[in-house]
């Protein structure tokens, strides 16, 4: 039997593409039609992270998934995975206390970039994501270099994603707006980006984007189905 997935969830269209992911590309690794791990899901309301975020409580943070983990694990999960890069800020709170082990979303990306041959990876997601060490960490332990988006970006970015994606909007200008900044990475020596935010592959992908694309939502679905089969 596959292990039973663990979402802690925080904002809905990042954690819906995980899910779905997870059980759509369950049967071509379990071999069997409809097959996908059991999986449970629970979310906070997303204000009540946001209150959090904002005041840069991201031990508070950690509680509100710890408080999320105890629920998947009496629900019978025995592993967890969270399909938002930004709250993984908290994760150092989260770990030592955690009844669950977890997959991390950022080395599950590094490894790929790794595996992949890439060397110079730009980033992309919230500001709190591109201002913390969540990314540069698990990058450089893989001798993997990293570009960051300059600061008017990184604004223009975060609002894009807090008032548009997050709450299932999606516009052509968000998709031109990607796309300049990416070629701009491109120019800067960077041989792919990563969508560090999990809605940002719900407007990009390989088929837009002037650079080959690392999308975390997905990978990390995929690196969750593979440790459910234990493959």
């Amino acid at each position: 039997m596959p292990q039973h997935i663990g979402i802690v969830a925080c904002s809905a269209e990042g954690a819906a593409l995980c899910y779905r992911t997870i059980c759509v590309e369950g049967p071509a690794l379990l071999g069997a039609a409809h097959a996908h791990p059991e999986v449970s899901l629970h979310t906070h309301s997303l204000a009540d992270y946001m209150q959090r975020i904002y005041r840069g409580d991201w031990q508070g943070v950690g509680e509100l998934m710890l408080l999320a983990a105890d629920k998947l694990a009496k629900a019978g999960a025995q592993f967890l995975i969270c399909p938002d890069n930004t709250i993984h800020q908290a994760l150092p709170w989260v770990l030592p206390r955690s009844p669950l082990p977890w997959l991390h979303i950022a080395q599950v990306v590094a490894e790929r970039a790794s595996a992949q041959g890439f060397r110079r990876l730009g980033l992309s997601g919230t500001r709190w994501l591109l201002e913390s060490e969540v990314y540069p960490q698990k990058l450089a332990a893989l001798g993997l270099e990293h570009v960051v988006p300059e600061a008017a970006e990184r604004e223009e970015m975060n609002r894009i994603i807090m008032h548009e994606l997050v709450c299932g909007v999606f516009r052509p200008e968000a998709v031109d707006f990607f796309q300049r900044v990416f070629g701009r990475m491109k120019g800067e020596g960077c041989d792919a980006v990563v969508l560090g935010c999990t809605e940002i592959p719900l407007v990009m992908s390989d088929a837009n984007s002037p650079l080959p694309v690392l999308d975390s939502t997905r990978l990390l679905a995929r690196a969750a189905l593979r440790r459910a089969a234990g493959a």
